[in-house]
């Protein structure tokens, strides 16, 4: 069965290469707006046990139009539920919608050497606090602007050594350049050289308090010369990647719509196929050949322009989002777009699944016609 199934596609190779490369491209658009969207869920799912706040300027929304007093720092600390404060000043090279925007932030030494231990080598560390004027780059930007260590990286007016690459697992550093707060402020010459930061990061001590000390900090200073807005950090990540959320949305429909062209596409293909060839049909049913082994012969066909397009596609969609090593960027808050198995897999598994569902009527049609019938087609 599987011979004859395979030699049925041959049979007319340029309408099996178009149907295959067909199938291909849906599966590729599916896989690759699927992985969009995974990128998008995994940076602002909330969880239960969050524990992260973003204080940010009130009505603000680019990281250059954000300005708080680095004094706020003690202030927040003193407020009861407040676990750990890290002043952090921002720099990005575009604020609008992209895919390659380099995203520099500037913390206080001791803060990310105590928080960020885990995730460097110690030689690595010691590296970039002996200079001030090193960076620590996310594997997703380093990989992205094919940066190693002992590079100069110079983006968004601001000029800096590489000290290493920082392996972390959260979305936000790993498309980051982490410098000296004193160097970046400085360096973007917004503030002077000091006394003014984008953003403050707070940790709570319980996550079932997160919303009473937002509520709080933003009491606290709702009358001060410079008021601000807290939100969870998820929450922030998709206030500020809202375009790029409808951009995923529109994506995902688009994937789906592909889907259905898989369907069509193989639907039509099987369906032509049968129509030349009823005359094999009947010779096949003179050979010994039943109803129910032609209507398997018709659905091995679709199986097989389903899998071999399916995978094509998957293929390609993994490799192209693996070397691309995309993040969507908007705002300084950045959504990697992840590779994924798994996704090429079900995208796989989808095809196959449409394909057998569009040879099931024509396979139904074949199985059912007489041998006289073929004979006189």
């Amino acid at each position: 069965m599987a011979s004859l199934a395979c030699r049925g596609l041959r049979r007319r190779p340029i309408r099996s290469v178009l149907v295959l490369a067909g199938v291909a491209v849906a599966v590729f658009l599916y896989c690759t707006a699927d992985a969009m969207r995974s990128g998008v869920e995994r940076a602002t799912r909330s969880a239960s046990s969050e524990t992260a706040l973003i204080v940010y300027r009130q009505n603000r929304f680019c990281p250059f139009t954000s300005q708080l007093p680095q004094s706020y720092e003690r202030a927040i600390a003193r407020i009861p539920g407040v676990a750990s404060v890290v002043p952090v000043k921002i720099v990005v090279s575009n604020c609008r919608a992209s895919l390659d925007v380099v995203t520099f932030r500037g913390v206080p030494a001791k803060d990310f050497a105590t928080s960020h231990a885990a995730e460097t080598s110690p030689e690595t560390m010691s590296r970039w606090l002996q200079r001030s004027d090193s960076a620590l780059i996310g594997r997703e930007l380093a990989e992205r602007r094919k940066l190693k260590p002992g590079d100069r990286f110079t983006a968004a007016g601001v000029d800096a050594y590489v000290a290493g690459i920082l392996e972390s697992e959260t979305p936000q550093d790993q498309s980051s350049a982490f410098v000296h707060l004193s160097f970046l402020q400085e360096q973007a010459k917004r503030g002077g050289t000091g006394g003014v930061v984008t953003q403050f990061d707070v940790r709570v001590t319980d996550p079932l308090k997160l919303d009473e000390v937002a509520r709080a900090i933003d009491k606290h200073f709702a009358n001060d010369e410079s008021p601000t807005t807290t939100r969870a950090e998820t929450a922030h990540v998709a206030r500020a990647a809202t375009d790029v959320i409808v951009l995923v949305q529109f994506a995902e429909v688009l994937g789906i719509a592909a889907l259905v062209a898989v369907f069509a596409l193989v639907a039509n293909a099987i369906v032509l196929s049968m129509r030349n060839r009823e005359m094999e049909i009947s010779v096949l049913q003179t050979l010994g050949f039943r109803g129910m082994h032609i209507g398997m012969l018709v659905l091995f066909e679709a199986f097989l322009l389903g899998s071999i397009g399916g995978g094509i596609g998957a293929a390609f969609s993994y490799g192209a989002i693996a070397l691309a090593r995309t993040a969507m960027t908007m705002e300084g808050v950045s959504i990697a777009i992840p590779p994924s198995i798994a996704i090429a897999l079900t995208g796989v598994a989808i095809a196959n699944v449409l394909s057998l569902l569009a040879g099931v009527i024509p396979a139904i049609l074949a199985s059912r016609q007489t041998i006289v019938m073929g004979f006189r087609s």
